[in-house]
């Protein structure tokens, strides 16, 4: 992996204030046993980690410095490191020196993820979010503004899901586009068939799909942001023929298309809410209908870091294949391929920290120093989720159980692009 792209990462910004003096005071017994606990978690590894007493020094070559700046935070790190490591990075509490991709990596390989506590705190999640919490999940995330994402998403289609890296010297725009004729040849669309969408984003991959191959697209989104720009941006490109933006849920899908597809949209759904998805997933589509689901996922079932849960993405629930098969197995629907294309993720989000570092200043105009130091962790944090395996990046393509009209090879994805 090329890191010279993320070295500004995890300097440290003056200006943060920190706890009182009493909290900042030499450390004691308790303070240094709770300093060793940290460090004996994380192992042989390439972090050091620093109490307030220490003063602020470069790492030697190889090596990260974090540096626990106040009493509190050590206690709260110890507590529950999940979720209140991002807010005290995110705060100038913690101090890291050298590479935040290192030192997040090297996290995700020698801890747990989810405390005792944590686990007891994760429980009141909910599996299964009616339509009013989706809502304010999307809100929560989607309608942070759409100058906010067009500063570091690629340049021609606001993609903001896993771009597929064909060639690894693709730029992100390339990448991007290559993603979208990855999965269109999945789904083998031809011209005049129509397809319907759950969750359009800004509306890229819809205006792709109708443009490259002449199909017909009922997009469904809950972000009125979103909407609000795809349907100007269809309408600038000439192609409110061939595009429906709706500003609905999901679950309110009608009528009978020849295909069905979902990038990015799974993990908001909710593990409980997969048989009634794979259920309007087979209605949705004809007798020869197929469809595909693109999302985030993991190996093995667990909930989403507490913190990104609470700050970033609420509500996100990213699934194993086990789960996933709940939409398939219960509604006659037959898995046609399995692709898992982890490492591309990692690689877009290195362009996405990129453009993000590239544009931080017009980020901090829009936001404050706080929100740019969460979202650099959550950026940063997804690269080394994907990196070490924490999550999965599954492309399922389906049909009706007994379709006959199904691929015999997987030649055709791999063809030239149209």
């Amino acid at each position: 992996m090329d890191r010279s792209r993320l070295e500004p990462l995890g300097v440290r910004d003056d200006g943060f204030g920190y706890a009182d003096a009493e909290a900042r005071s030499q450390p004691n017994a308790l303070d240094k046993w709770m300093l060793r606990t940290i460090i004996t978690k994380l192992g042989d590894s390439p972090v050091r980690v620093a109490l307030w007493d220490e003063p602020d020094m470069a790492p030697r070559e190889g090596t990260v410095r974090l540096r626990i700046l106040d009493r509190k935070a050590l206690w709260m790190l110890v507590i529950h490191p999940d979720l209140h490591f991002g807010d005290l990075y995110s705060a100038g509490r913690i101090e890291v020196r050298g590479d935040l991709l290192t030192l997040l990596e090297e996290a995700y390989r020698y801890t747990t993820e989810n405390t005792a506590l944590g686990a007891l705190l994760e429980r009141g999640r909910s599996l299964a979010p009616d339509l009013s919490e989706s809502k304010r999940n999307i809100h929560h995330h989607y309608d942070l503004g759409n100058d906010f994402y067009k500063l570091w998403l690629d340049r021609e289609a606001l993609q903001y899901t896993c771009a597929y890296f064909a060639d690894p010297a693709m730029t992100i725009e390339q990448a991007q586009q290559a993603k979208m004729h990855h999965v269109c040849r999945k789904l083998q669309l031809k011209a005049g068939e129509t397809v319907v969408e759950a969750g359009s984003g800004w509306g890229g991959f819809a205006l792709f799909m109708a443009e490259n191959y002449g199909v017909h697209v009922r997009t469904f989104n809950i972000s009125k942001e979103q909407i609000a720009f795809a349907r100007a941006w269809s309408k600038q490109r000439g192609l409110e023929h061939l595009v429906e933006f709706v500003e609905d849920d999901y679950r309110n899908m009608t009528g009978t298309h020849d295909a069905f597809v979902s990038i990015g949209m799974l993990e908001h759904v909710g593990v409980g809410n997969y048989p009634g998805l794979g259920a309007l997933m087979k209605r949705v589509i004809g007798p020869n209908g197929r469809g595909l689901v693109h999302t985030i996922g993991r190996d093995s079932p667990a909930m989403l870091n507490a913190w990104i849960d609470k700050r970033i993405f609420p509500g996100a629930q990213p699934p194993t294949l086990r789960q996933m098969m709940d939409m398939f197995e219960p509604n006659d629907l037959s898995v046609l391929d399995v692709e898992n294309i982890r490492l591309h993720y990692a690689k877009t989000l290195e362009w996405w920290v990129q453009r993000y570092e590239e544009n931080v200043d017009a980020v901090r105009a829009l936001f404050d120093e706080t929100f740019v130091r969460a979202w650099r962790l959550y950026l940063v944090g997804s690269i080394a989720a994907f990196t070490t395996g924490k999550l999965q990046l599954f492309q399922v393509l389906y049909a009706r159980s007994g379709a006959k009209d199904v691929p015999w090879t997987r030649a055709h994805v791999y063809r030239d692009h149209p």
